[in-house]
């Protein structure tokens, strides 16, 4: 497949921030594509922190449960669970808005600027 390059004639889609407005609404950022402004270098910096932030919950949480290198807590409690299960859903919340962000400015295919990706398997193209 043949992708678009990030040229000055392709046209730049906004940025989904990894944090909202104070009523809990996106933000995003709209720019020349350079992609080095100080905006989009502080949400690639929130980024970064939000994505260690998940992997090392991901750590407590195998230790917790037995899967990971210690060998578990047998006394794990019901509220530590809760707990450990609003953090994960925080931490999933996260890293999938920042895959959403990230797959939204992938260049588009070259002659698939409105069709969905999944276009051949909803008209049988293909088979």
């Amino acid at each position: 497949m043949i992708y678009q390059s990030h040229d000055a004639t392709t046209v730049n889609r906004p940025r989904l921030l990894p944090w909202s407005n104070p009523d809990g609404n996106p933000c995003w950022l709209v720019s020349d594509g350079g992609g080095n402004s100080h905006l989009a270098r502080a949400a690639d910096h929130v980024e970064s922190i939000q994505l260690d932030m998940a992997e090392e919950l991901l750590d407590h949480a195998a230790d917790l449960l037995g899967e990971g290198e210690g060998e578990g807590d047998d006394r794990v409690t019901e509220r530590q669970l809760r707990f450990l299960a609003a953090r994960l859903t925080e931490a999933l919340h996260d890293v999938h808005r920042i895959a959403r962000s990230r797959g939204d400015r992938l260049p588009v295919p070259a002659g698939d600027d409105d069709e969905p990706a999944d276009a051949e398997i909803q008209t049988g193209a293909g088979q």
